[in-house]
């Protein structure tokens, strides 16, 4: 104790505007993450976008396995003797709403409170204040 009498100690704490060890941490990891996503992001987001409207794939199904397979190419499928079908994908309501929060900012969630006691509360609040403005 330098004082000898207790309580905060002289330059102890971090120092303002220091970083936490576990911020920089994060913030290198979102500086990787940037990095390795920022130049796809235009396919990513047209990607979400689409998921958003709904998808639609080619598949068919595999003779041997009798399991049905997406068409990567259409070498793939030997059309005269493979069943060929189109599946869709609903649209997905959870990638709509994230791509318009990025948009345009997540909408304010509104809360309702129901304060029991209030006119105590008040009235408390205004005696102290008398008592504050008392000399």
């Amino acid at each position: 104790m330098a004082n000898g009498h207790g309580g905060a100690r002289a330059n102890a704490g971090a120092k303002p505007g220091s970083a936490h060890p576990g911020t920089k941490e994060k913030n290198l990891l979102r500086a990787k993450a940037r990095d390795l996503i920022g130049p796809h992001m235009a396919e990513l987001i047209a990607a979400h976008a689409a998921h958003a409207k709904g998808l639609s794939y080619l598949v068919y199904r595999d003779k041997k396995t009798g399991q049905w397979v997406r068409v990567k190419s259409l070498e793939d499928v030997d059309q005269t003797r493979d069943a060929i079908e189109v599946w869709e994908k609903d649209p997905s309501t959870q990638s709509f709403t994230d791509l318009m929060n990025r948009l345009l900012d997540k909408p304010s969630e509104h809360v309702e409170m129901e304060i029991t006691g209030g006119d105590e509360l008040l009235a408390r609040l205004d005696r102290g204040r008398d008592r504050a403005r008392k000399p």
